[in-house]
């Protein structure tokens, strides 16, 4: 179990305050004034990744007392607890294994605190891996004898979010094949994408861990129906793939039990997009791509694990979002990837993120007196600077940001238009750190409303390439940034009860809609129910 500490009692986070009150008014131009070698202690070089956040108001000290409340918090003890294996999802009484998925070592004492599971995991890897060979080399075909070209991923949440993101982010790695992702419980959209299907070579995934999620069951419902109007009540079921820990529920609903892969108690849906979730994934990008995903990841796991935390990139930037969460006041962290390709990346950012530490309640069980959470956005550069950025420029709120840029594009035809990218990636972090002087301006009427004070923090990440092996590794960082930031607020960062409470709402006010019998409720909902069976019933 992870040790109780309430961070705001602890000798650290006393002095961090002090310190703020230091620090509050300090201005970044000046500290790269007056260090010339501030860049080049502040950031961190590993494989392929520079992280670079000397673009922060922070200095010596303040690393220092950051360093020394993750240290007080036991944030040692508890990585090292997660990685064992001990139940530290306490809640739930469960492991946090999400790191054994990406695993390949015989010797690795991963997972030691869960007996036999690194077993399952490396047979379940490969009869996944065989599957998605098996489907790409046509020996795996379709119930009419036909190789299979689109996939159709039936999942909500994690069971979506992380393999769509990923898909899409690799996809000049992808390998004929064309996978949909289907989560949300829009009829009009499932008729659409169905109807540029052909249910002879369209392969379903259904991807439920109770295989009982509401909006993933109502949608397999649907498909179901479809490929059995098209191609036999005898023949469909070959159609069917279920990823799943209840196998029972899958065989009831027409998956053959050798077309089933297991998912794991001690795996969070937003973890899983490592395991047999990620078949959407492997399929789309090939068994050999896939797995260099998983040992990007591992890679960055290894480096989380064994790095000394001044020099950790995940431990660094999460204690960068405690120092302005926490006592700068700044609520939110805004991702912006000079890619395409990552469009889909803070989207997965944020139930990654926010479903983790969106919590109020401490380990102890007692409202928390200090703010956890991060409210996480974002979009693609250059999009977001056409967007949103004059918020950032000149607007009074002020959200750290994380920009992810790539040094070499995919096609090495298109550098010239790559370093026009590029360009803007570096100015815009330029602009918000040193603003816009005015004197240099002539003086006019407008001078006021061309000034930019600057002053504004941000994290550049430059990346060699976006790879496999880089995107696993800059998913995993930002997972162990999550986890770091919940064990030093003293929270639970892996279970999701406010998701399970509005799905409850939700069944029982189905219910209501269904027999047109509205019970008691607030007065807004109670008016909004029966404006919706008015109309819908007229």
């Amino acid at each position: 179990m992870l040790k109780n500490i309430d961070p705001s009692k602890t000798v650290a986070w006393a002095k961090l305050e002090k310190h703020f009150e230091e620090m509050k008014g300090v201005y970044m131009q000046d500290l790269f004034a007056s260090d010339a070698d501030r860049t080049e202690k502040l950031h961190i070089k590993w494989e392929s990744f520079l992280i670079d956040y000397s673009k922060h108001k922070i200095t010596d000290k303040t690393l220092e007392l950051l360093l020394e409340l993750a240290e007080e918090s036991n944030l040692e003890e508890a990585i090292n607890l997660m990685f064992s294996g001990t139940t530290i999802n306490h809640t739930e009484k469960r492991a946090v294994l999400h790191t054994a998925l990406r695993c390949f070592s015989k010797n690795e004492e991963t997972a030691s605190g869960v007996p036999g599971l690194m077993d399952d995991i490396e047979k379940t890897r490969k009869k996944t891996f065989d599957f998605i060979d098996d489907v790409h080399q046509g020996k795996y075909l379709s119930s009419t004898g036909k190789k299979f070209t689109d996939v159709i991923n039936l999942g909500i949440g994690g069971s979506d979010l992380g393999p769509r993101m990923v898909v899409e982010a690799l996809g000049n790695y992808q390998q004929g094949m064309n996978v949909h992702y289907l989560s949300n419980i829009d009829e009009d959209y499932v008729n659409l994408v169905l109807g540029k299907l052909n249910p002879e070579t369209t392969l379903v995934l259904i991807v439920s861990k109770t295989f009982t999620t509401q909006e993933t069951i109502l949608n397999a419902n649907k498909v179901k129906g479809w490929l059995q109007n098209n191609l036999g009540d005898n023949t469909y079921s070959k159609h069917l793939i279920g990823i799943t820990a209840h196998v029972e529920e899958a065989v009831i609903f027409g998956v053959e039990e050798n077309n089933i892969f297991p998912m794991w108690d001690c795996i969070g849906g937003r973890f899983s997009l490592w395991s047999a979730v990620g078949l959407s994934i492997g399929l789309a990008i090939g068994s050999t791509n896939f797995r260099l995903l998983l040992e990007g990841a591992n890679q960055m796991d290894e480096h989380f694990k064994s790095t000394s935390f001044k020099h950790n990139i995940p431990v660094i930037l999460a204690l960068l979002s405690i120092w302005y969460n926490n006592f700068f006041g700044y609520e939110s962290e805004v991702v912006i990837p000079y890619s395409q390709f990552l469009e889909r990346f803070p989207a997965h950012l944020q139930q990654m993120i926010m479903e983790s530490n969106g919590k109020n309640t401490d380990r102890d069980g007692n409202t928390v007196t200090y703010q956890t959470g991060n409210l996480i956005w974002g979009e693609v550069g250059v999009n977001a600077q056409h967007a949103f950025f004059q918020l950032f420029h000149q607007g009074t709120k002020i959200a750290p940001i994380d920009f992810i840029g790539f040094a070499k594009a995919h096609a090495k035809e298109s550098i010239q238009q790559h370093d026009a990218l590029m360009s803007n990636f570096f100015g815009q972090s330029e602009a918000l750190l040193m603003g816009k002087n005015q004197t240099v301006e002539n003086t006019n009427d407008l001078i006021s409303f061309r000034r930019f004070e600057g002053n504004k923090p941000s994290t550049t990440m430059l990346v060699d390439s976006l790879t496999p092996e880089t995107l696993g590794a800059l998913v995993a960082l930002y997972e162990h940034k999550t986890f770091v930031q919940g064990v030093i607020w003293n929270i639970y960062s892996f279970d999701q009860f406010g998701v399970e409470y509005g799905k409850v709402l939700a069944k029982n006010i189905q219910a209501e809609i269904s027999s047109n019998n509205v019970m008691k409720h607030d007065g807004s909902t109670t008016f909004l129910l029966n404006y919706y069976l008015n109309k819908r019933n007229s």
